[in-house]
């Protein structure tokens, strides 16, 4: 068979995940809260079932500039192995300063920051934005010379290490810390304490941030988050906050200096008056009573969307077209979904019957039969009919009220 074993990655990182999640419970630590875990997950599934779209674009970019611009021609061996770890690593410090410096880099980055916990799960906190982000910045490994094969297979696995950084189940390590980046140092990095923010921008080897002035050790308890929570589980807000809070300060600034400032410029420059507009704008922070019937609902749907993540992954060389597009559609609207069940939007009911549409085209591509597609036009149909009524069933369950549609 034909498989991606990058697939069995879902299983594994969930493992550790529940492992940590065992451990903090034996131990009596309240590292889990509810809806950070599943807004974390939410954004690390999305990620993955973009990636299956973005990888391949990133392999023909890095070849097609390894083709057209390397100034060497290295070959794999030991020491260009060591070479390339060493390139990679140092890049990422500076990808990953630049990242927290410059506003049109944070907007892709912030996310990352968002949660209030760390855990195993924030470390999937990931968007394609920063992906795209970490290439840009890539893209000199393979003008120096390093082979496109090399490059990924090396990202792979260097991409791995950080996972195991975001724990606070492990304690200092040593003589370990003076070399490699390890969950004392990442967590000083995720803290939005004064006398640690923009420290320790290492990745696997902490030495660039001992050398460019950015190292700082733990010596108060770290508080984790940004240094204004975001305070909203959304997976829409939390994508595009920052990047709305640009596009509204690059549309007052005045004259192109000032409006490449705001593009270029560092965080802190952008008026914390934008973000509170926009809250306002879009009904951001509302009250809102969650039910266990809900938080059940949640659980089982987000496990559902991982085992359904894990499954598409593994066998996507088996799907066509049609298949790839309404399987990634479904899960990210099923993230999507899971955010605005965690804020009981009133337009969540929009999106069930949208999730219904992509599953009925994905299985008619499967089964192209004339009872499979009368039977999905006579389900889809049905539930136009009765929507009203079946939406308004649906919050009182879900919510214990009947919201006005808006």
């Amino acid at each position: 068979m034909h498989i991606n074993v990058l697939a069995f990655a879902v299983p594994l990182f969930t493992g550790f995940m529940l492992l940590e999640f065992y451990y903090s419970k034996k131990k009596a630590q309240q590292l889990f809260h509810f809806e950070e875990a599943i807004a974390n997950l939410n954004i690390g599934i999305a990620e993955r079932v973009t990636d299956l779209f973005t990888t391949g674009m990133l392999y023909f970019f890095f070849a097609w500039l390894y083709k057209n611009f390397a100034i060497y021609h290295i070959k794999p061996g030991f020491f260009t192995w060591l070479a390339l770890f060493i390139a990679t690593d140092f890049v990422w410090y500076w990808y990953h300063r630049f990242g927290h410096e410059i506003n049109i880099f944070w907007s892709a980055h912030v996310v990352h920051h968002q949660s209030n916990d760390f855990n195993y799960t924030t470390s999937v906190r990931i968007t394609v934005f920063q992906s795209a982000a970490r290439a840009v910045f890539w893209s000199i490994l393979p003008v120096i010379g390093f082979p496109p094969g090399m490059i990924t297979l090396f990202l792979l696995i260097h991409g791995a290490y950080p996972f195991f950084t975001h724990t606070q189940m492990i304690g200092r390590l040593g003589f370990f810390e003076k070399i490699f980046v390890t969950p004392t140092h990442h967590g000083v990095h995720h803290s939005s304490n004064p006398e640690y923010l923009d420290k320790n921008y290492g990745d696997i080897l902490i030495i660039w941030d001992r050398l460019f002035g950015t190292y700082a050790a733990e010596k108060t308890k770290p508080a984790y988050g940004l240094t204004k929570p975001l305070e909203s589980y959304s997976f829409l807000w939390q994508q595009f906050h920052f990047m709305l809070e640009l596009a509204v300060s690059f549309k007052r600034a005045r004259g192109l200096k000032n409006k490449l400032r705001v593009l270029f410029g560092r965080p802190d420059d952008i008026d914390p008056r934008i973000r509170q507009y926009l809250e306002k704008k879009f009904r951001i922070h509302k009250q809102v009573y969650p039910t266990t019937v809900l938080n059940n609902y949640i659980s089982i749907q987000t496990v559902i969307t991982l085992v359904l993540l894990f499954v598409f992954i593994l066998f996507e060389h088996y799907y066509n077209n049609v298949q790839l597009i309404a399987g990634a559609l479904f899960i990210l609207i099923s993230v999507i979904n899971t955010g605005a069940l965690l804020e009981q939007r009133r337009w969540i009911f929009y999106l069930e019957y949208i999730r219904l549409v992509l599953a009925s085209i994905f299985i008619v591509s499967f089964y192209p039969n004339q009872f499979v597609i009368s039977s999905s036009i006579l389900i889809l149909a049905g539930i136009l009919s009765y929507y009203k009524t079946l939406s308004k069933q649906y919050y009182r369950y879900f919510y214990h009220y009947s919201p006005n549609t808006n």
